[in-house]
């Protein structure tokens, strides 16, 4: 059953508004009858033409303001059409309803069904999942909402109405808009497909927009220190203690692979006795809640010894008194400079460290170090292995040429004594 409607945008006078603007109302009309609404938009009365129901002018404000209007219009389109595939009857507040979202049809929001969705993960932060996971799915909320209400001139956008060029758009949106590198990006275009399939789940979407996307991540070169870098760090006369524990905390986790947040919780109830006899760490990730059994080495059980009579350590709180993640890695810049280091120091390249060049470089197999790193996946230790095989095709690289050299100088003695 097909119903007339028509859509008009009118101004009224906003008592409240200082600076003498017009407040935009949307007026729909069915059979008569009338429903209206703010659209939360103001307006220079100056600057309204009232019968082409738009802002004159062609500079930023006018164009954004009228594609909004235009949006508008367009929804109102497509929520008739689906009252008139369901047989449902067309009322003016039939309309408005579906268009405020609160009708019986209403599609769902994307914005809204983010929204709830990280609130849940609020409430699991620190439990199921990391703080960090749960923070990093708000940031991806702010980029999605950013990407709306610039590209699609709306605050919020229905779930039913995402397509691959949605998608698309919003990877093009991060890399440019918001400046992510290529990885960046499609990690937080894949933060958002969790949303979508959510709503698949729930039949609020009827097609699949990642279908036929593909997510071709660009390999990374890790950094870590070699053992020559390693040694300038703990031979380093530091003079400051807040640098020593920084230096300390760092050589620790490049000898037992711990992150910066297993380091930081790290307690004596996570330090048993092993099947050897030694003591072992015995510690659930932060970030994976897998378990990572890892054995003492003489260097890190060192650095435990040397903070036995910090009042923190004493107080029970902990057995590394670490600062701060962003203060530690402030200060690792600064111990990378008096050590003459020209890589970038970072809490989290310890734990490549202890991948590369004190494990699989002296042999240890890749899956002892896949279970003291506390990977789920052995393809993800297997990266470091590929470093590995690197480091070896560069010194044998250096090999070849030494032994040219010697090779060149045997070929010109036996010339002169032939």
């Amino acid at each position: 059953m097909d119903t007339y409607h028509h859509v008009s945008f009118y101004t009224r006078k906003s008592r409240s508004n200082k600076s003498h603007e017009s407040d935009i109302y949307l007026r729909i009309t069915v059979d008569s009858k009338r429903s209206n609404m703010s659209i939360g938009r103001k307006v220079d009365p100056r600057k309204w033409n009232s019968k082409s129901e738009k802002m004159l002018g062609r500079n930023q404000e006018a164009s954004e303001l009228n594609d909004y209007l235009g949006v508008l219009r367009n929804k109102l389109k497509r929520i008739q059409k689906d009252l008139i595939d369901n047989d449902q009857r067309i009322t003016a507040t039939t309309l408005m309803r579906e268009l405020k979202g609160t009708g019986e049809n209403s599609a769902k929001m994307t914005l809204e069904v983010f929204k709830e969705h990280n609130e849940q993960m609020d409430r699991l932060s620190g439990k199921s999942i990391s703080k960090s996971t749960a923070k990093r799915y708000w940031t991806c909320y702010n980029h999605v909402e950013q990407f709306i209400n610039e590209i699609y001139k709306s605050e919020d956008f229905r779930m039913k109405d995402i397509d691959h060029q949605f998608i698309s758009k919003f990877e093009y949106f991060l890399k440019t808009t918001r400046e992510c590198n290529h990885n960046s990006a499609l990690k937080y275009v894949n933060n958002f497909k969790k949303i979508v399939r959510i709503a698949l789940a729930n039949q609020w979407m009827e097609r699949d927009p990642f279908y036929n996307y593909k997510v071709q991540f660009d390999s990374v070169e890790r950094e870590f220190l070699n053992e020559e870098e390693i040694q300038k760090l703990i031979d380093k006369d530091l003079h400051l203690d807040r640098l020593k524990l920084v230096r300390d905390m760092f050589v620790f986790s490049c000898y037992t692979g711990l992150a910066y947040s297993d380091v930081k919780k790290l307690s004596n109830a996570d330090i048993t006795k092993g099947i050897d006899g030694g003591k072992w760490i015995r510690i659930k990730r932060t970030k994976t809640k897998t378990l990572s059994s890892i054995p003492l080495l003489p260097v890190a059980e060192q650095i435990i010894d040397r903070y036995q009579g910090h009042p923190e350590v004493k107080a029970g709180q902990c057995i590394l008194p670490v600062l701060s993640n962003q203060k530690s890695n402030a200060f690792l810049k600064e111990i990378a400079m008096m050590c003459g280091i020209t890589k970038p120091l970072t809490t989290h390249l310890a734990r490549h460290t202890f991948a590369t060049t004190i494990t699989l470089t002296n042999g240890v197999p890749i899956e002892s170090v896949s279970k003291m790193l506390g990977h789920k996946d052995l393809r993800t230790t297997q990266h470091y292995a590929k470093i590995v095989d690197r480091k070896i095709s560069d010194d044998m690289q250096e090999l070849r040429k030494k032994l040219d050299v010697k090779q060149k100088k045997i070929s010109e003695e036996l010339e002169k004594n032939s």
